[in-house]
C-alpha cells in the first residue's frame, strides 16, 4: 500500500521510522518491536559508548530478524571558557541542594577530541555489525565517512530544520532527509543556523523541501497517528518519523514520570530551552527551565552544559522528581496513548485503510 522509495531502500513494510531518542529511550525492546511491526526500529547512540553500542545492536539481533538503523551525533567544534563555565555551574548548585546531591566544584569539560574519538569508534561498530541504515544529527558527516560507510552499502540519512539544510544533506551525499518540524520534541537537529527564533512548522517545510530537492523525504515533528502521516505524505514526504508516540508505549524506556507527564500534557504545555544541555530542544515546561530561562543565553553549549546537568538529571530521575527532569516532548501530547509498540503502528495503518 505504501510502497515508495524510502521503504524500499529501509526494507520496511510501512512508512513509519521510530524517531531515535538517545539517553535511554530506545531500549533494545523498543528498536525490536517497531522493526517486527513493520516499521524501522533505531537505537538513538548519540551518548552512548562504542561498547555499549555494540552490546544494544547485538541484544537487538537476537530479538529481530528485521532490519534496524543506528543514529549518531555529529561531533562539532565547541570551545568552553572557564569562567562561563564556572558560573553556570554556580547556578546549578542550589538544586544540587534541592536534590540532595553534593555540589560541584570541579567541572570536568569534555573535549573535541574525546567526541571526534568516541563517534570515530561508533562508526567502527556500524560498520563490522553490518547495520544497513545510519542516521546523523547535528551536521553532516565528513565525505571520507560518507564515502567509507557507502562502500558498506549503508544507507545514509541526514536531519534537516530548514530548506538551505535539507540541500546541503543531498549536496553531501545522504541518501534520505529527515525534514524536522518545529513541532519535535527533543533536540532540534539545526547545523545552518542554530538559533531558534523563526523555527519552521513541518506541514510548511515538507513541500518547500520537496520542490527543491530530489532525495526522500521522512517527515519528522508532532505526527502521532495517521492523519499526521497521510498529511505528510500529501505535502511530499514518503515516510514519517516518530518519537513522542514511541516515548509512552510500553517499550519504551523513557522513566514512567516522564511518560505520565506527556500523557497528562495539553499542546501549550512544551518550550524550547537550552537550558538542560545547551542546545535547543523542546520538552514540557517545568520548574528547572524557567528558572534557568533568564541565563539561557549565556549558558555554555552542547555538550558541556549537557555535562553540567548530568548530576541533576539522573538524580530527579531516580527520585521520580519531575520538576528537575529534561521531559522531552512534540507539540502533540494530547494523542500520546500508553500502549504497545503493535498497537500503536497497527492502528495508524488499519485507520490509513480506512480513508
Amino acid at each position: 500500500m505504501f510502497n515508495n522509495k524510502v521503504t524500499e531502500m529501509l526494507k520496511i513494510e510501512h512508512p513509519i521510522i521510530q524517531a531515535p531518542m538517545a539517553g535511554g529511550v530506545t531500549t533494545s525492546d523498543l528498536v525490536a518491536a517497531v522493526s517486527n511491526s513493520g516499521g524501522l526500529g533505531m537505537i538513538g547512540a548519540g551518548y552512548m559508548t562504542p561498547i555499549q553500542l555494540r552490546e544494544q545492536i547485538r541484544e537487538i539481533k537476537q530479538l529481530t530478524q528485521k532490519s534496524f538503523g543506528i543514529n549518531l551525533f555529529v561531533p562539532t567544534e565547541f570551545n568552553a571558557r572557564e569562567d562561563e563555565v564556572q558560573s553556570a555551574n554556580q547556578l546549578l548548585n542550589p538544586i544540587r541542594e534541592k536534590l540532595n546531591i553534593p555540589p560541584k566544584s570541579d567541572v570536568e569539560i569534555p573535549t573535541f577530541h574525546h567526541a571526534l574519538e568516541k563517534y570515530t569508534n561508533q562508526i567502527k561498530v556500524v560498520i563490522e555489525e553490518k547495520i544497513p541504515i545510519c542516521s546523523f544529527t547535528f551536521g553532516l558527516p565528513s565525505n571520507e565517512v560518507i564515502t567509507e560507510l557507502k562502500q558498506h552499502c549503508i544507507t545514509l540519512i541526514g536531519t534537516a530544520t530548514t530548506v538551505q539544510e535539507a540541500l546541503e544533506v543531498e549536496k553531501s551525499g545522504m541518501d534520505i532527509v529527515v525534514v524536522q518540524g518545529s513541532e519535535a520534541g527533543g533536540h532540534r537537529g539545526s547545523f545552518i543556523n542554530t538559533s531558534h527564533e523563526s523555527p519552521v512548522g513541518l506541514m510548511s517545510l515538507i513541500p518547500q523541501v520537496a520542490d527543491n530537492i530530489r532525495i526522500p523525504i521522512i517527515a519528522a515533528g508532532g505526527i502521532m497517528d495517521a492523519r499526521g502521516l497521510m498529511a505528510s505524505i500529501c505535502l511530499g514526504a514518503q515516510a514519517v518519523q516518530m518519537g513522542t508516540a514511541f516515548l509512552t508505549c510500553f517499550e519504551s524506556g523513557a522513566n514512567q514520570v516522564h511518560k505520565d507527564a506527556i500523557l497528562n500534557a495539553s499542546e501549550d504545555e512544551t518550550i524550547i530551552t537550552r537550558s538542560f544541555s545547551g542546545k535547543w530542544a523542546r520538552g514540557l515546561i517545568n520548574p528547572f527551565i524557567l528558572n534557568m530561562q533568564v541565563h539561557e543565553k549565556n549558558l555554555p553549549d552542547f555538550p558541556i552544559q549537557n555535562t553540567l546537568t548530568q548530576d541533576i538529571r539522573k538524580a530527579s530521575s531516580s527520585q521520580k522528581n519531575k520538576d528537575f527532569m529534561s521531559l522531552w516532548s512534540g507539540q502533540s501530547p494530547r494523542l500520546a496513548k500508553n500502549q504497545s509498540v503493535k498497537t500503536l503502528i497497527d492502528s495508524i495503518i488499519s485507520d490509513v485503510k480506512k480513508q
